[in-house]
């Protein structure tokens, strides 16, 4: 079959130009911003988190965590209850402080952060992932973060916020994007462990990501006085995978 294409050279080419213009205003919505925030959520982004569990480890060998269902529970517990009522309002602090150069409130709010956590490990594993987040970003040509890089107080929320100010990312996706992190971290870590299809860990990630709107506007609308959470479930099988005799997990 042959086609036969009518009408003039001039008609033909106003044509076109004028379908390609809504594709070309959309090509512009996508922001320098929004293509920062895919790479920092990235599950490539070199931070180690793929070598930690946030106690869930434990929670499945100890038969708390035993399907599908209960890994919703899990992780949308976390969601809700510490990482929505901790990590958010931190988050956003942390950013102004930085955004104001006041490294004194910056590091009282990493300090408190670090407090929050339910146990070593768990320390342990934010200081780590923080300190390679701010490695990379000063690699990046973020010269803010090189202090950061070996210190102690650096949890990954800090120089999450530094690499959301310095790339222009709003401060409600950035809040959104790290809890998205923690949350696609928890599910990859379950489909190793329960043991999960793909499809199940799709399906949880689906689930679970319709929750973090309302978790980071819970979490903004904290006054200070209320930032915390209390997580004893969490503490308890964090601490347990800290003398668990064979493990996958670093925490």
């Amino acid at each position: 079959m042959v086609t036969i294409l009518t009408g003039t050279p001039t008609d033909m080419g106003t044509a076109m130009s004028t379908e390609s213009a809504p594709r070309a205003a959309a090509l512009e919505a996508v922001s320098p911003a929004l293509l920062r925030l895919m790479q920092l959520v990235s599950p490539a982004l070199p931070v180690g988190a793929y070598a930690y569990s946030h106690g869930l480890e434990w929670a499945v060998g100890a038969g708390w965590v035993t399907d599908e269902a209960g890994v919703g529970r899990w992780v949308g517990g976390l969601l809700a209850q510490v990482w929505g009522r901790v990590d958010v309002p931190v988050l956003v602090r942390l950013r102004d402080a930085l955004e104001a150069g006041d490294s004194a409130a910056a590091r009282r709010w990493a300090t408190f952060l670090a407090a929050s956590r339910e146990s070593a490990e768990l320390q342990a594993e934010d200081r780590a992932m923080g300190q390679s987040l701010a490695r990379l970003l000063a690699d990046l040509g973020i010269a803010e973060a090189a202090p950061w890089a070996h210190d102690p107080a650096c949890a990954l929320p800090l120089p999450w916020a530094l690499a959301s100010l310095h790339w222009r990312i709003a401060p409600l996706a950035s809040a959104a994007g790290l809890l998205w992190t923690y949350v696609e971290h928890q599910v990859s870590a379950a489909v190793k462990l329960v043991p999960l299809g793909q499809t199940a860990g799709q399906r949880l990630l689906g689930s679970l990501g319709e929750r973090i709107p309302a978790a980071v506007t819970a979490g903004l609308a904290l006054p200070e006085a209320e930032i915390g959470a209390a997580a004893p479930g969490l503490a308890i099988a964090s601490a347990q995978h800290e003398t668990q005799y064979s493990r996958l997990f670093r925490s």
